[in-house]
């Protein structure tokens, strides 16, 4: 969070990329929030990832109204829906990784020993 912090502090982070800048900054975004979702939710073993959610919910509003205080910087009910998806994608993947797991079957020692 504080990396999040950080980042939407700093003034104008173009890179001169044009469409290019736009699109990686989005796809950080996504990656940013996907990945403080997981690591909340990996803070108890079994746990619900609904406060997970809500914690990158949170602070992803949070974010954006922190960077309308920034110089060169705006924040958008847009960049939160960005966020968001991120956040989707790795619950998606998480929730998907727990329950295939989950669903596989246990070697036996028999099975095991064959491996």
């Amino acid at each position: 969070m504080a990396l999040i912090y950080a980042l939407s502090a700093r003034p104008g982070l173009g890179t001169g990329l044009g469409v290019w800048d736009l699109i990686l900054r989005k796809l950080a975004h996504m990656s940013e929030f996907g990945t403080l979702w997981w690591l909340w939710w990996r803070t108890v073993p079994r746990a619900s990832p609904w406060p997970a959610l809500l914690v990158a919910s949170l602070y992803a509003i949070s974010d954006e109204v922190h960077q309308t205080y920034v110089r060169d910087r705006h924040g958008t009910p847009v960049d939160v829906v960005i966020d968001m998806i991120g956040v989707a994608i790795a619950m998606t993947i998480g929730l998907r990784a727990v329950s295939a797991r989950e669903v596989a079957p246990i070697p036996t020692d028999r099975e095991s020993v064959r491996s």
